[in-house]
């Protein structure tokens, strides 16, 4: 297990840091000149002399050698610090967290009612494979996938919040205000779940533990409770892990639409503003995070699946 923890922690590290120049990069890689922007935008103006860029270039250090740059930003981040807005003035650290606990709250319920929906539609798929249920279930789900964000979320607003009335149509101001972006949200991984719940069922359904744990006495509805069911368990350790670090930076179309103050809003707000800081510093937070989440994932699907093999015996 020691070897697979350091192997493992050192992938993740390596990952975050690959990552982080990958974001340092960005103004590097964006149209004009970043410094003339920072100026325009603390000056309201669309004239800089050349003057004011050289004076803030070496102000910033942006005439050191680009290694340099980035061990020095690298280090400001990890202390904490993600610098100025280049639009509001304040610190980037004061609206990447609000946001991000924003996007995480969402994030959880969403896969959250995944799961719940799921984890039965799996199974009872899964204990009867080729039937009609089966096919009912893999069909519907299946269709989730083909339901893109931006057709779901318009349409949920229409009938839940202009023509039934039950719910918000947008903003953050409440639990209701989370139902339809989670709905949302959910519909996708549900369906991914499900088949691998089905497939996991399926799989354990036909081994040779199972005649020999109806053998030993057990009930068909004991047998599948433990040496079955775990094992339409054991995958979602790592799908929810993915989808967990997808829907981090990866709702950015459903709040925009429902108007909810997360990540993906920031981001997107920071890319049509230009501001190349808040930017940064979002990126390199979903990223760390998003990198952790799947690392423990796999600690997690590593400690799983003995159990489930051991309970074979």
């Amino acid at each position: 297990m020691l070897p697979f923890i350091a192997k493992r922690t050192t992938t993740l590290v390596a990952a975050v840091v690959v990552s982080s120049f990958a974001v340092f990069l960005i103004p590097y890689f964006t149209p004009g000149d970043p410094v003339r922007k920072i100026i325009r935008s603390r000056v309201n103006g669309d004239v800089v002399d050349d003057a004011s860029v050289q004076s803030l270039s070496l102000s910033l250090g942006l005439q050191d050698p680009l290694m340099l740059q980035y061990f020095r930003w690298l280090g400001r981040m990890a202390s904490g610090d993600m610098g100025l807005s280049h639009v509001s003035r304040t610190a980037v650290a004061d609206q990447v967290l609000p946001a991000l606990a924003v996007t995480l709250s969402l994030v959880v319920f969403s896969l959250g009612l995944a799961v719940l929906v799921s984890l039965p539609l799996g199974i009872a798929a899964g204990l009867r494979p080729g039937k009609a249920t089966d096919k009912v279930i893999t069909a519907v789900t299946q269709s989730f996938i083909a339901m893109p964000e931006y057709w779901v979320a318009p349409l949920l607003v229409l009938v839940f919040a202009l023509k039934l009335s039950v719910l918000p149509s947008a903003g953050w101001a409440g639990p209701a205000s989370m139902v339809l972006p989670a709905v949302t949200l959910a519909l996708r991984p549900i369906s991914y779940f499900t088949s691998a719940v089905r497939s996991g069922i399926v799989e354990a359904s036909a081994a040779d533990h199972i005649p020999a744990a109806r053998a030993r006495g057990l009930s068909q509805a004991q047998a599948v409770l433990k040496h079955v069911v775990p094992n339409g368990l054991v995958p979602l350790s790592t799908l929810f892990a993915v989808w967990f670090a997808g829907l981090l930076g990866g709702s950015v179309i459903v709040e925009v639409i429902f108007a909810v103050p997360g990540m993906g809003r920031l981001l997107f707000d920071a890319v049509i503003n230009s501001d190349v800081p808040l930017a940064q510093g979002g990126v390199v937070v979903v990223v760390a995070l998003a990198v952790t989440v799947t690392t423990l994932a796999d600690f997690v699907h590593r400690l799983l699946s003995p159990a489930v093999e051991g309970s074979y015996a």
